[in-house]
């Protein structure tokens, strides 16, 4: 499913015309960006958790050289799925 599918589907099931279903996915999608990037954790439940972890620098290698190089840290989002979600997937 790509964002134009999400879009149809959200209009589908909510009487929305499909720009409305678009804005309101685009505002769900920047104020969840936004959280993030301000250190804060979003918790939808019954659906998930999204939350921002710190990644330590590391040594890496080049596969075309097989020269060392040090990749920088870096904060990285990340999706965990709540347990109702977990649960119908699992059905």
């Amino acid at each position: 499913m790509n964002k134009a599918d999400l879009v149809a589907s959200i209009a589908s099931k909510s009487d929305m015309s499909r720009k409305d279903a678009e804005r309101a996915l685009n505002a769900m999608i920047e104020s969840i960006q936004e959280a993030l990037t301000r250190g804060e954790k979003v918790q939808l439940v019954g659906f998930g958790s999204f939350e921002v972890r710190e990644r330590a620098a590391r040594k890496g290698m080049n596969p075309q050289t097989g020269e060392e190089i040090t990749i920088p840290a870096s904060r990285v989002p990340i999706f965990r799925g709540g347990k109702a979600l977990k649960d119908s997937i699992n059905e």
